[in-house]
């Protein structure tokens, strides 16, 4: 074993592996002072409060193989005795790591397959200018986290919320943010970042009444879908957002222009994914039988040719994950309606989803105050048309949301 120091060196630290999954890891030995995800690399180094901590960690360690969302990762102690970064008062924090150059007027850091990034906004031009000659290709820790700085083409930066990941030092009145929302920008953040997770695999498990369905490993860590066999001339990216949010968050999703009967989803994290994979393949959509499969990619990167869905608040999953993942189906031919005007009347219902198919039955009825709706079809295909034509689109002035139900039959006390 490495001389013992009260830095840990983390290595296989998937890209669906959080901040909060390391803490939980080294928590129960003490009290952690500093935590560097080291991205691009699948490692982290982080520092214990003194090094008895980090000994007792280590033992530990070494007669239980960690396991982080069914990943092992392996530690080691570091060669860093400590975590020093260019200004030793600045404690790690962007704004004080920039502050010598100008005055900072507002950062947001994200997350993105090459590594942690940010972006700094300075009140002057020439104070952008100052930083990037004096930092490029500094560390801001001892030995790691070099620093790479671009000057971007963003003219300003939109920050909602001051706290960890995003703050205005214009307006230090901003709400740090509801609970449970992604702390994410749009068209800034990368790979789920801010999406909450579920904390462990018995959690998980938990949500569908103590084991994961058949077929689903829940160690997948892939998060990109390749759908294939679509049908170009009545498919898009809202529509795919749709079907696809049933199983996760969406971070982005891009068709392919030289091939216009796929499509690249990426989802919030690998166990996500592997929901969609196990439930969508096969489902038929619009006289297509859709191939779904895990991509080579791990993620799509960014551009014109992608829509952003990182921030979306028709995110199913960034409340009541647990609850979401309970009604993880394969395609019905009942869709469940909620999020309707009081007011709403069946007729009204069916006219707005008729041209999809045939509906057999329907019920309209209230639950703790809000009036649903169930609504089979005589087809899965049909049920599945009208979801992703008809989800999230306006009835009497609410937005809907539309989900499968697992009911085979509408009874008059169905709820």
């Amino acid at each position: 074993m490495a001389e013992a120091s009260k830095v840990i060196h983390v290595r296989n630290v998937g890209h669906e592996i959080s901040e909060n999954d390391l803490l939980q890891l080294f928590q129960p030995f003490g009290v952690i002072t500093k935590l560097v995800m080291l991205r691009a690399k699948n490692q982290a180094l982080l520092q214990m409060q003194d090094i008895p901590s980090a000994i007792n960690a280590m033992q530990f360690y070494t007669n239980v193989q960690p396991t982080i969302r069914g990943r092992n990762v392996y530690v080691q102690f570091s060669s860093h005795q400590e975590l020093t970064t260019m200004d030793q008062n600045a404690q790690g924090r962007g704004d004080e790591v920039f502050s010598p150059h100008g005055f900072v007027e507002k950062i947001v850091t994200f997350q993105k397959s090459a590594g942690f990034q940010a972006l700094i906004q300075y009140q002057g031009r020439q104070n952008a200018i100052s930083a990037r000659t004096s930092l490029q290709g500094r560390n801001i820790y001892d030995g790691c986290c070099q620093l790479d700085i671009q000057f971007s083409n963003l003219d300003e930066l939109q920050v909602h919320y001051n706290n960890e990941r995003s703050r205005d030092f214009t307006n230090p009145n901003l709400p740090t943010e509801q609970k449970g929302r992604s702390s994410q920008h749009p068209g800034y953040g990368d790979a789920g970042v801010g999406f909450p997770q579920m904390a462990n695999a018995a959690a998980i498990a938990a949500a569908f009444g103590g084991g994961l369905p058949p077929g689903i490993s829940g160690t997948n860590d892939r998060c990109t879908v390749l759908v294939s066999n679509l049908n170009p001339d009545r498919i898009d990216e809202d529509k795919l957002f749709n079907l696809f949010s049933l199983y996760g968050n969406i971070v982005r999703i891009k068709l392919l222009r030289n091939k216009p009967d796929h499509a690249l989803v990426q989802m919030g994290d690998g166990f996500q994914a592997e929901l969609a994979v196990h439930f969508l393949k096969g489902a038929m959509l619009f006289g297509k039988r859709l191939e779904v499969n895990f991509s080579k990619h791990p993620n799509i990167t960014q551009g014109t040719d992608t829509h952003e869905y990182v921030n979306s608040n028709l995110n199913r999953f960034n409340r009541n994950a647990a609850k979401n993942y309970r009604y993880c189906c394969s395609p019905t031919k009942m869709v469940h309606l909620s999020t309707l005007p009081q007011d709403v009347t069946e007729e009204e219902i069916v006219n707005h989803l008729a041209e999809h198919g045939t509906i057999v039955n329907t019920k309209l009825f209230e639950m703790n105050g809000k009036k649903q709706a169930l609504v089979m079809f005589e087809t899965e295909e049909q049920a599945t048309e009208a979801l992703v034509s008809k989800h999230a689109t306006s009835l009497g002035g609410s937005i809907i949301r539309i989900s499968f139900s697992q009911l085979q039959t509408i009874r008059e006390n169905s709820q």
